[in-house]
């Protein structure tokens, strides 16, 4: 019988063997498909010339694009992409920019619009005022909402996220330190304190998640002191409690801040006073400071909300603290 060789096709006898020019064939054949420096510098060229393209296309300033890293343009062409998904160009209201200047001028905070799944779509540019970061700065942070928040009330936030997205058109609220710059820290202290207000809305019809929207305002709150900085009496008020937070005696400031007098608090629970979304975030600061299950001073502050007599609401900074007994509170109006 005959063998061939399966390489050059011609007949083999016994003693022979078509392996040398095989041998000699594989190095040529591999060649094209060898790695080189010059490949490699092409492909390098080749995505550096993608991301310029990709840089000279983003809305920003030529000072902005000087100093973007390839790392923070593709983190806002990423936020780019997710708000042409959600906000298509031909369904965008027409505006100039110097109309959406001044209208953010305007505002008492800076605006951001999250997806269905908390991802950053938008943040208006006045973030600057607000935050000392711009919005490449706040980007390096992370493409989420919980990157750029206080980790602490990330759970909590998630929560309120996941009742707004449930239920669309729904109102929800939650405060935050928020990440500063360097020289915002260095002058106040800390980060800075944000009430989130906003809803989840669906931008085009049938909704679905692909296609909605949180869009919230975000407030800046004044700055709470120090645990050394002495507060002004005018602008704090204190009250004590039975371990159930009952109000065993309360500060008559007390009716500068909330209109109640003090008979008119005693005896009722701290509870009756608070919003309902801030109940959760509440009951856990009262099993910290009660419990002693908190790790330092911290867990004993909360920022609420609290029903005034005229039935508005304001919001409180909360300092708790265990005596024997009994929970005293010291609390500060936020503006």
């Amino acid at each position: 019988m005959t063998i061939f060789c399966s390489h050059c096709h011609r007949p083999l006898q016994a003693e022979t063997s078509c392996l040398p020019t095989r041998a000699k064939q594989a190095p040529n054949a591999s060649r094209p498909f060898r790695s080189t420096k010059s490949a490699s510098k092409a492909r390098r060229d080749q995505i550096n010339a993608e991301l310029q393209a990709l840089r000279s296309l983003l809305p920003i300033s030529a000072q902005e694009k000087e100093r973007l890293s390839y790392l923070h343009t593709m983190a806002l062409v990423c936020l780019r992409l997710r708000g042409a998904q959600l906000f298509p160009p031909g369904l965008a209201p027409p505006a100039g920019p110097a109309l959406g200047t001044e209208l953010l001028s305007l505002l008492p905070g800076f605006l951001l619009v999250l997806s269905a799944d908390s991802k950053l779509v938008y943040i208006s540019e006045n973030v600057a005022q607000v935050l000392g970061l711009s919005v490449v700065d706040l980007l390096a942070q992370g493409d989420t909402v919980f990157d750029i928040l206080d980790g602490r009330v990330g759970e909590d936030v998630h929560k309120k996220l996941l009742l707004a997205r449930k239920e669309p058109g729904r109102e929800v609220t939650f405060v935050s330190e928020m990440r500063t710059s360097k020289a915002f820290r260095l002058q106040h202290g800390g980060n800075r304190v944000v009430a989130v207000c906003g809803r989840f809305v669906a931008l085009h019809w049938p909704p679905s998640p692909s296609s909605t929207a949180f869009l919230a305002l975000c407030t800046p709150l004044v700055q709470s002191p120090s645990d050394g900085e002495a507060a002004s009496q005018d602008d704090i008020f204190q009250s004590m409690h039975l371990l159930d937070m009952t109000f065993i005696d309360v500060t008559e400031s007390v009716a500068y801040h909330l209109g109640y007098h003090r008979e008119e608090l005693v005896g009722q629970s701290w509870y009756s006073l608070l919003h309902p979304e801030d109940a959760d975030l509440a009951a856990a600061q009262h099993r910290a400071v009660a419990l002693g299950t908190g790790p330092g001073p911290a867990a004993g502050t909360a920022v609420l909300r609290v029903l005034r007599k005229d039935r508005a609401w304001t919001w409180l900074c909360v300092w708790a603290r265990r005596d024997g007994g009994c929970i005293t509170c010291t609390c500060r109006c936020l503006r």
